[in-house]
């Protein structure tokens, strides 16, 4: 059994998808810094649950 969930995301700088894998018991409501995949940009990404707690990811460009 695998610990992380593969979750897909869009560069907010270029656009590209991006991946990252999640620990759905330690990384909720956990904030880290990723480089793009394909610019190298900075991007903030937030791991947060919704109300189904869903888990979900806000990415948003470092220091933006």
């Amino acid at each position: 059994m695998s610990l992380t969930l593969p979750m897909y995301f869009s560069c907010p700088y270029c656009m590209a998808p991006n991946d990252v894998e999640v620990d759905e018991v330690n990384d909720i409501d956990q904030e880290q810094t990723v480089d793009c995949q394909i610019c190298c940009s900075p991007i903030t990404l937030t791991v947060t649950t919704n109300f189904n707690d869903d888990i979900e990811l806000r990415v948003e460009q470092e220091n933006g």
